[in-house]
């Protein structure tokens, strides 16, 4: 892997934690629970992108 390819792996690892972590901290603060199931998805799948991506270091 490039040193730049590298770098791209970080930047996409850092902007997947971000969006789960905004995510959990949405969830906390959501009364629909039709909205919260769907964050909640959201968050996974956001989970699931972030170890495909820490997979490949």
């Amino acid at each position: 892997m490039t040193s730049k390819e590298l770098l791209y792996v970080e930047d996409a690892l850092g902007h997947e934690k971000y969006f789960r972590t905004q995510c959990c901290e949405t969830v906390s603060k959501l009364r629909d629970e039709r909205l919260k199931s769907f964050v909640q998805e959201l968050e996974q799948s956001h989970s699931a992108i972030f170890q495909s991506f820490y997979g490949l270091l």
